[in-house]
Formats: C-alpha cells, structure tokens, sequence
C-alpha cells in the first residue's frame, strides 16, 4: 500500500497567476469515505447493504475500518486499503446506524481529463496543501504541458482521458504519492489493473515534456483543445456594460485584460513579483482575483486574411463585480508599464475593460480605425499595381526625348501667387506642421497609430 500526505482541500484562490509551470490537482476522487460518492449522500455502516454495480470499473481507496451489514462487489474493480484499514461485520444491530438502507457508490465514469471544473493550480506543493490555489482561463486551468499533474495521494480516482488527439502530453505525474517523469515507468503503471482502473479512454496520457526554460513564459498548448474545454463549462450571464473575453476562456466576464507586448528583456517572473508587490498588497485590491501567462493570439487581417500569430502577456483581472476595482487596477498597470516598460523589457500595453467607454479608449478606436483602412488602401494599391490594373508613373515619362521638336525659346513660367509665394503667408505651427509630423505615423506588427491632434493631449489605452 502507497502512503503520502493528503492535500488539503479549500477554496481560497491566490491573488495571481503565472503560467510558467504549474502544480494541477485533480479534484474528483473515488474514496470510500466522501460522503459525496454516495447516493445517500452519507458514508455506510454496520446495518447498511453497501452495493457497487456489477459491470462499473472503479478503483476505491479505504482510509479506515467500516462495519457493514452486506457487500455487492463489481465484476472489475479493486479496493486500495490504507495501513489498517477494512470491513468487518457487526453482531446484531449497529446501534449508531439507524434502521439500514441499501446505499450505491456514484458513477464515475463521466469525469473528464479536458473538464475545467475538475482542477485546482497551485504554484507549489505546499500551496495545494494549504488550499492556495489560482486562478486561470478556462484553457490553462486543465494541465498545460510543462505542469506537473497531482492526483491526491491517500486517494484513488478515474478519468477519462478521451479528446481528438491520441496522447496527452505534461510534464509529470503523482499518483498514491509517486511521482512519475519518465515514459517507460509511467506505461507500466498504466498497463497494470490499477491503472487501467484509473485512466481510461481515447487519449494516453504521457510525461517527460521538459519544463519551460523560456524567462517570458510558456503557451499552455490547450488552445487545440479549446472547443472541448468549452463543451463542459457553463455560463453565467455577466452583469457589465461591456463583458470580455479573455483569450482562452469560454465565458464573457466583467473585469479588464491588460495586453503586453514584450522583447528579450522581459521576464515573467520577474514581473508577476512587481506586480504582487506594487498593487495586489494594497487595501483596495484585496479582493482581485489575477491570472498572467503568454497566449499566442491569431493575428488576421478584416477577420478573414490569417497573419499568423503573435506571442503576448495577458492580465486578466476580475473583481467579482462589475469590473470598476478591476479597471482601476488596470489603470495602475498601465501607467507602470508606460513609466518603466523600457526597463522590464515592455515594448507595449493596451487595456480593454468591461466598464464604459472612455474618452481615451473612443480616441484609440479612432486612430485604430484610419489606421487600418490606410493599410487596407496601400495593400489593394499593391495588389492593382501588381496584376498591371493600375499603371504608376515612372520618371522615364517626364524626361526631355532627344526627337522632340524645340519650342523655341524660354519657357513661361507663369505669375507669382502672392497667397503661396511669401513665406510669412503660411504661419509655423510646430504642433502640427512642425518637425513632429515627421513621428506622428508609426506601425506595428498590429496597428497603424497616428497622433491626432485633437487627442494629442489625452492619454491614450496603447504605448508602442
């Protein structure tokens, strides 16, 4: 029998989320004594007929001694019993058991590998013990390949591992308190009875991925998963003005998503411990709930032209509310990152929340939108130039032929236009015809930004 220590359960959630490598707990267990695997919502006793069904397959992991009156065994299964633990039968009536009932253990068989619901993170193995666990988007709460996965070890459980894809992929295992890094144990394990008892379906789960060595981060690797994911998350309707979503999620939320873009010099780590330190300490801010981690979010152009994707940082930030505590922080964020990105290796920040629009954000959308339709007008110009739809002109249609008759004498220049020709006429505004004209056009590799002149003085949601 394999002994470890047991988890402890809660539900307090850590104020914020690195996704580099995590601990993820799988919740579920089939232990004979939760009350909840029990159809009589209570755990038997000596004048109790306890029954399993004939044709379930289950693992059940005994803590303790039970009284029973009888036991209706399944065809396949196995009993996991804890040092000292067992049944043994009552003479007569089990005077604390009342009058007896017949009670059936649950079905098992519908907990999935790829069900959200059924995962707890934790950045380490203490945090789950202490019931320090974080919060996630829907596609990094199941285990991401460079997670360790931990399955309770005074516990026993069945999963089904079934998804489009024929392996699961993570970087180890924990099962009974053993932990499993390498293949070759990890299959044995499998192909024994208690194994297969305990993993069951289409997909093979597999260990070994080598951890995220990347100082930025590492993409969980769910996103090909992304509709199964979705398929067992049910939600709630968000009471905000403008709910998100959160790449990686499956439901809109009220809060805010603060979007980084990064260079070398960035470090994930690094960051998470500034921002913990910075604002997640402060009174006001007690009550957010944070998740941080690289996505790779699909870049297309008019939604339909695919451009590849792009690595980012997000922040998603939620209050529980309606997103105001979360949209403030978001602020803050914002303007740490315009103050001190140069230093943390910050090449951008935008900020999207599901409070009402402002001023700012109206004056972004703007330019965002010129933006865009200037790219779109100088790729369809490319694209006629190039089937010879449009002919540009070229200096050889301006230069002087030698075969062209001389019109005889000097040329008419015309008249001076005292409106144009004095240079005192057209005044020097260096705000807006003045050297910065030369800056107030920039691009990259996900907007065209301009500087308009009306919102020059006004913040704006995105740095470059």
């Amino acid at each position: 029998m394999h002994s470890g220590r047991m988890g402890r359960t809660g539900q307090m959630l850590d104020a914020v989320h690195l996704s580099n490598a995590l601990y993820k707990q799988w919740i579920p267990d089939t232990n004979y004594e939760n009350k909840t695997n029990w159809d009589k919502g209570d755990i038997p006793c000596g004048n109790d007929i306890v029954q399993f069904s004939a044709q379930r397959k289950v693992s059940v992991f005994v803590e303790t001694t039970h009284a029973v009156l009888e036991m209706r065994l399944p065809v396949d299964g196995e009993f996991i019993l804890n040092s000292g633990a067992g049944f043994y039968a009552v003479t007569g009536q089990d005077p604390g058991c009342g009058t007896g009932v017949t009670t059936e253990f649950k079905d098992s068989e519908s907990f999935q590998w790829y069900d959200p619901t059924l995962w707890q993170a934790a950045a380490t193995l203490n945090d789950l013990e202490q019931g320090n666990f974080l919060f996630s988007v829907h596609e990094e709460s199941v285990p991401c390949h460079c997670d360790d996965v931990v399955f309770k070890a005074l516990s026993s459980f069945r999963v089904d591992t079934s998804s489009s894809h024929s392996s699961i992929t993570v970087k180890s295992v924990s099962v009974l308190g053993n932990t499993f890094a390498t293949q070759s144990e990890f299959s044995q394990y499998l192909s024994s009875s208690l194994g297969k008892l305990q993993f069951h379906g289409s997909s093979a789960v597999a260990v070994g991925n080598p951890a995220c060595d990347d100082p930025s981060g590492c993409d969980c690797g769910n996103s090909v998963h992304h509709q199964q994911i979705c398929s067992t998350v049910t939600c709630d309707s968000p009471d905000c003005k403008n709910p998100l979503r959160p790449t990686g999620h499956c439901c809109d939320v009220c809060g805010a998503i603060v979007t980084l873009l990064f260079d070398d010099g960035f470090n994930l780590q690094t960051y998470r411990e500034r921002i913990r330190h910075l604002f997640l300490a402060l009174p006001q801010y007690q009550s957010i709930q944070m998740g941080m981690s690289k996505v790779l979010k699909p870049q297309r152009l008019m939604g339909i032209i695919s451009l590849g994707t792009l690595s980012e940082i997000q922040i998603v930030i939620l209050d529980g509310e309606q997103g105001i505590q979360s949209a403030a922080l978001a602020q803050d964020i914002m303007k740490d990152a315009r103050s001190h990105g140069s230093n943390l290796g910050i090449s951008g920040v935008e900020v999207q929340t599901s409070s009402e629009e402002t001023g700012d954000s109206a004056g972004l959308a703007v330019g965002v939108v010129f933006g865009v339709l200037l790219l779109i007008t100088l790729i369809i110009l490319g694209v006629l130039v190039h089937k010879g739809v449009v002919q540009m002109p070229t200096l050889n249609r301006f230069k002087n032929s030698n075969n062209m008759p001389d019109l005889g004498g000097p040329l008419d220049h015309g008249f001076d236009n005292p409106m144009f020709d004095q240079p005192t006429m057209m005044p020097d505004i260096p705000s807006l015809y003045g050297t910065g004209v030369s800056n107030s056009i920039s691009m990259t590799q996900t907007a065209v930004h301009f500087v308009n002149p009306v919102y020059d003085e006004s913040e704006t949601d995105f740095t470059a």
